[in-house]
């Protein structure tokens, strides 16, 4: 009888740690894994077209996981993603991306269209995306450093009113030509 409850007692035992074990939450750094296939391991985009999510603010990360998520923001798969994870798991992802190191992407610039961006910069975007796009305001994006490519593209859609942009930034580059959003994407690439 003694052998058949010290068996009972350890097989109890085991189920209970297992179950404990199961029932654990995935880790910031487990969450984060999903999206290195596009964002690059540790959120370094290896992808022309895919920005960089390391060092990126953590509220413009939720900001821009909630609009995936509701269709507020236009995605080709973002959107879908967005409704797979809890507020709880964006807040786990956005606090994880942002402790990671940012790296500027090497990429081809126009000497002349960086220079061109530099004063577009100056005159219009340098209030809220500080240090030549390296820093932020806490909803804004980190800029410096991503791919021109994923700039074109986004700089393509704010313009067209495809991408929705706040009052406040809508009014600073309602005067700016295509050619404009074409040097500060540029400009934005170069930095380092």
């Amino acid at each position: 009888m003694k052998i058949k409850w010290s068996g009972l007692v350890l097989a109890i035992s085991a189920f209970a740690v297992s179950a404990v074990a199961h029932a654990a939450q995935p880790s910031a750094a487990m969450l984060s894994n999903a999206c290195a296939g596009c964002h690059g391991t540790h959120g370094a985009s290896a992808g022309p077209s895919m920005p960089s999510l390391a060092g990126q603010s953590k509220a413009f990360f939720i900001d821009a996981m909630k609009k995936f998520k509701s269709g507020e923001r236009p995605g080709t798969v973002m959107s879908r993603l967005a409704k797979g994870y809890s507020d709880e798991q964006v807040v786990a992802m956005a606090e994880f991306f942002a402790k990671q190191k940012p790296q500027a992407q090497t990429d081809m610039v126009d000497p002349a269209l960086v220079a061109k961006g530099k004063t577009v910069y100056d005159n219009t975007c340098k209030r809220c995306h500080l240090e030549n796009g390296k820093e932020f305001e806490e909803d804004t994006p980190m800029v410096a450093g991503q791919w021109l490519k994923y700039l074109q593209i986004q700089m393509g859609e704010l313009q067209s009113g495809a991408r929705k942009m706040s009052e406040k930034k809508a009014e600073k580059v309602k005067s700016l030509s295509s050619a404009d959003w074409e040097a500060v994407a540029h400009f934005y690439a170069s930095q380092k």
